[in-house]
């Protein structure tokens, strides 16, 4: 009964707050510049479709090429979409602390739950708004488009709506910690600015690499986009969307009744603490679940390969060898190792077991660029010069005597390889390769 009433008095809270949201000038001129803009990129990608058939060509995957893919409408919305929202939230709490609104709420039995998730309830319904004026496209789409891919597009505004629903949980947050509206706005900006690029920040140590990687937002939406709805990037909105929420509510909670230093900290590293274990938790490729939404399964490995991949009793190991003279060294340095992993995970998808290992070293290597960057100087020389150049640590680099006495690359030519090997001892060798176009594939012997 007390939690109907709660859930009644969010709902109370949010229809409060649709009204005063939509008699305002901005919520109205956000959704038609959001229509605009997408209306203007429809219009091109969709004229280039009519212009490929009145040309003779035959159209092949229109609906990735309209959505998806390197010219769709989607991924460019989710590189924007930050610029938005936090014109709509900047005025949730804010507004209330500017009036003195909010001391009428403190005064009143109404709860700081029900205030909250009534604001935030309030931008679900505003989010869903934006995701309309996208549906007008898609549906266009679906009536002219034969064959259209209903699930792939319906798995990208899936990932755009979570997205937007994490970037207004954070609006409202900082809206709740100041009375001061385009403070609030600047500061979701700067919040959305840390999450965007921290998962550049201490990728060269394996602690700070996992746990920065994870914060990061950056190109959470994209493999939605792309047809990929995976069960982390999915728990990771919802986590980052309670944390913020836990925020604010805790913000709420401490301004309305006294509370000792001591028990603030402690409530706040509680949230944090709760956070990072479910973030690990949902992030192992143990407790990772996958659904692809793409009619022809691009983003799923073959019947065929999933079956040898299954066929694989026990465990699996791919030891990566690094040679910081090798002109491919770059792609195994450990501030790469997580887009490195990406390179596996259709595999790790099937086969959780897998175990990546990397092994550094430096020997002679085919590397014309090294005669005209380092000339006249000595290996040596080369990898002290290439270590202080991309922040690396020297002491991780074998030498070639070192490395032979665990393995002999040179029948290789020390490039950049890797082994896979069985715990029954059978083993094969995966090399890189370059193509005329210069796209770097792989070569299992």
């Amino acid at each position: 009964m007390k939690l109907n009433n709660n859930i009644k008095t969010a709902i109370r809270v949010a229809k409060i707050e649709l009204n005063s949201m939509f008699y305002s000038p901005v919520a109205w001129l956000v959704l038609v510049i959001f229509g605009f803009q997408i209306g203007m990129s429809f219009a091109e990608v969709f004229g280039d479709q009519l212009r490929y058939q009145d040309m003779g060509y035959d159209l092949w995957q229109v609906t990735t090429g309209v959505f998806t893919g390197m010219r769709g409408i989607l991924p460019p919305i989710q590189r924007y979409i930050y610029l938005y929202i936090p014109l709509i939230t900047m005025g949730l709490m804010s507004r209330e602390y500017q009036s003195g609104s909010i001391k009428l709420l403190y005064s009143s039995p109404v709860k700081n739950t029900s205030i909250i998730f009534g604001k935030f309830l309030s931008m679900m319904v505003y989010g869903f708004a934006l995701i309309a004026v996208l549906g007008v496209f898609v549906l266009f789409s679906a009536i002219t488009i034969v064959n259209f891919d209903y699930s792939l597009v319906l798995s990208g505004m899936v990932g755009l709506y979570l997205l937007i629903l994490a970037y207004s949980a954070i609006g409202l947050f900082m809206s709740s910690i100041t009375k001061y509206q385009v403070v609030a706005a600047i500061g979701t900006l700067a919040v959305l600015a840390v999450l965007n690029f921290i998962g550049d920040v201490g990728q060269e140590y394996d602690l700070v690499r996992n746990i920065t990687y994870w914060l990061s937002i950056t190109g959470r939406a994209y493999p939605f986009i792309e047809g990929l709805i995976a069960s982390d990037n999915v728990f990771y909105f919802i986590i980052v969307i309670g944390f913020f929420l836990a925020l604010s509510i805790l913000k709420l909670n401490t301004e309305k009744s006294i509370m000792s230093l001591k028990t603030k900290v402690l409530k706040y590293s509680g949230i944090v603490l709760v956070t990072f274990v479910l973030g690990y938790v949902s992030s192992t490729p143990y407790t990772k679940f996958y659904y692809d939404a793409s009619y022809t399964k691009e983003n799923t490995l073959a019947k065929e390969s999933q079956e040898v991949i299954k066929n694989l009793d026990g465990g699996l190991t791919i030891t990566t060898y690094v040679n910081l003279l090798d002109e491919d060294f770059y792609n195994g340095v450990p501030r790469n190792r997580n887009n490195d992993l990406k390179r596996f995970e259709k595999y790790i998808r099937f086969k959780p077991d897998i175990e990546m290992k990397y092994v550094y070293y430096y020997d002679k290597a085919t590397n014309s660029s090294l005669e005209w960057r380092f000339p006249n100087k000595t290996d040596e020389e080369r990898v002290e010069l290439l270590c202080q150049a991309n922040k690396l640590d020297r002491k991780m680099f074998m030498s070639p005597g070192e490395m032979k006495k665990i393995i002999d690359l040179g029948p290789e030519q020390n490039k950049f390889l890797r082994i896979m090997e069985r715990d029954n001892g059978q083993k094969a060798f995966l090399r890189m390769i370059r193509s005329i176009r210069m796209r770097q594939k792989y070569l299992l012997r």
